[in-house]
């Protein structure tokens, strides 16, 4: 397989190419915003919260993009912006994604992430223009299954909040592509890490911002859970990769892919691998406090290599260390 192919956005197909990106003041948006940017797509980004912090607008992308503000489950103001931009292709990330927000607002994610996602694919499905939708649900679709690790294949059967908001919007997300031939596929990734992530009660961002304080790193759960970790970049990546190939397949429309490294990784370990590679001493703080989360989950991503030609870009220690070195220079001129 070519890089052009594996990395995606070399290739031309993004140039001059009219892209909608919900979600994009998020991690992973921001991160496929400059992709996109830098691959000379003409982009359009829906933002409903102004995040002065967030990749975006410090990074400077915002200078490069349209902005469409709104929420996501606004249908008309979808439809007006994937119109009036002449918008060809919708990557579409904007989501609630942390799983203590889900389990104490659960309203609030199902009505982001579910009705969302309808709302979102409602308004594509009127907009003649839209030749792909990629739409990012989760591992955390799958929900919890004694048959490691999951394939594509998987019955997506969330129970606590956020996992059902992203099993929901994944089996939308196909009932459009086999009820009205939506061209629109899916991304099941595993847990997005990268600099640009804010939300400092997530594992990576606080482990990293707790040592560069001389603080102890804090662990809600016991410490075992095992999680398959996925670094942002390559979702950005991945992202756009199948863009590309739903161009190319009318045949993986409705179509799930897995995108991971493959790796089963215990939150602990993954811990104490920061600490290591900031060369820390502290001893992480394990307060055993999580509730509603799936105790063990990682992906089989064979599908995107054999269907797609897919290949991660970085290892686990290349994303860490690439991630350690965003947030210490982050705090260090924050």
């Amino acid at each position: 397989m070519e890089d052009v192919e594996v990395t995606g956005g070399s290739n031309g197909f993004w140039l001059d190419r009219r892209v909608f990106v919900t979600g994009a003041t998020g991690l992973l948006g921001s991160w496929l915003v400059r992709r996109l940017v830098e691959a000379g797509a003409d982009v359009v980004c829906l933002v409903r919260d102004w995040v002065p912090r967030s990749e975006l607008v410090r990074g400077g992308l915002i200078e490069s993009v349209s902005v469409v503000r709104g929420d996501v489950r606004e249908q008309a103001l979808l439809e007006r912006a994937l119109g009036e931009y002449e918008v060809e292709t919708v990557i579409h990330l904007a989501a609630q994604t942390i799983v203590p927000i889900a389990n104490r607002n659960p309203v609030s994610t199902f009505e982001a992430n579910v009705a969302g996602t309808w709302a979102l694919l409602e308004a594509c499905r009127h907009s003649p223009a839209v030749g792909q939708i990629v739409v990012a649900s989760s591992d955390k679709a799958y929900g919890d299954h004694d048959d490691l690790p999951y394939d594509e294949d998987a019955p997506l059967k969330g129970r606590h909040p956020y996992d059902v908001s992203k099993s929901c919007a994944d089996l939308i997300s196909q009932s459009y592509a086999a009820t009205y031939d939506l061209p629109v596929a899916v991304t099941r990734c595993g847990n997005f890490y990268g600099g640009g992530d804010l939300n400092w009660n997530r594992l990576v961002p606080g482990t990293i911002r707790s040592v560069t304080r001389g603080q102890r790193p804090i662990i809600r759960s016991d410490g075992s859970y095992i999680r398959d970790y996925f670094y942002v970049e390559d979702g950005a990546a991945a992202n756009m990769l199948l863009a590309e190939k739903l161009a190319e397949d009318p045949g993986l429309r409705g179509e799930a892919f897995n995108f991971s490294n493959e790796l089963q990784v215990p939150v602990l370990e993954l811990v104490r691998k920061i600490l290591d590679r900031m060369e820390s001493g502290l001893a992480p703080d394990v307060r055993n406090e999580a509730r509603h989360e799936i105790p063990h989950q990682y992906l089989s991503a064979a599908k995107a290599r054999k269907v797609l030609g897919w290949k991660p870009l970085f290892t686990l220690d290349e994303g860490l260390d690439r991630t350690i070195r965003w947030y210490e220079k982050f705090l260090g001129a924050a």
